[in-house]
């Protein structure tokens, strides 16, 4: 019996200490190894170089509008993402867009700054004259990325040029409370393949991290506490049921077998 009720306590054990406490779910906890108030809250995120399948915005103005209306697509057209898919310049397999008279551009790798210039000097080079006084905007059609495991699971696209992690998170409805904060996986392309990057999300130094800002195509992948995968309860009321229905099992075994 004294070994049986040994057994019984150090499974009790485990499961109690297998509950999800605040120390999981809490985002961006300030655990006293660092002077909260002297993080760099808003740090830049480095420059996005545009990749193959990004779709750009491009528009032109200049002082003579009828000059510009071949560039830029009908108005009311490209409201939204899924306007730009049609009236936006998509990047092709071999990095080129084609742009009206001036053909094809390659815009691989270059930055959005750097695709601006490139199409004003082409212009400027081709088809208009400097007392034009052009203007051309360029952005992308949308900061997309994909979320998957113990989130909402999905892709998304915001208009937005800056997206930290919590707002993405935030956007897809926020990681279940069997998800690992702790270690959340990004999934990052970058030209000679993708690489995988962790982020702490329960410790404030998380916003130092040169992953804290997502960039396009992006992948936040969650993956499940090991608790989960146990199939215990997430608080303390589940698992003391679960230690109930199991401890009148064993009970009713015990003198089961002794009485035989």
């Amino acid at each position: 019996m004294n070994r049986f009720l040994v057994i019984l306590l150090l499974f009790t054990g485990v499961l109690l200490s297998s509950c999800i406490t605040n120390r999981d779910l809490v985002y961006l906890q300030d655990k006293g190894d660092i002077n909260a108030e002297d993080l760099i809250l808003n740090q830049l995120p480095d420059l996005y170089r545009v990749q193959v399948n990004d779709i750009l915005s491009i528009n032109v103005k200049a002082l003579d509008e009828e000059l510009v209306d071949i560039f830029n697509p009908i108005e009311g057209t490209s409201s939204g993402s899924g306007g730009l898919y049609f009236s936006g310049f998509t990047v092709d397999m071999h990095g080129n867009i084609e742009f009206p008279i001036l053909g094809k551009l390659n815009v691989l790798g270059y930055t959005i700054p750097e695709i601006k210039d490139k199409v004003e000097r082409e212009l400027l080079k081709q088809y208009f004259k400097e007392t034009a006084e052009i203007f051309v905007t360029v952005k992308l059609s949308g900061l997309k990325y994909t979320t998957i495991g113990e989130i909402g699971t999905g892709v998304h696209v915001l208009q937005q040029d800056r997206v930290n992690i919590i707002e993405a998170i935030a956007n897809a409805g926020d990681i279940n409370e069997t998800g690992d904060r702790k270690d959340v996986l990004i999934i990052r392309q970058y030209p000679d393949g993708q690489q995988i990057h962790h982020i702490n999300l329960t410790d404030i130094k998380a916003m130092q991290s040169p992953y804290y800002f997502i960039k396009p195509n992006d992948i936040i992948l969650v993956k499940p506490l090991k608790r989960k995968a146990l199939g215990v309860g997430q608080t303390a009321i589940q698992n003391i049921t679960t230690i109930s229905s199991i401890l009148s099992v064993l009970v009713s075994t015990y003198f089961l077998t002794k009485n035989l």
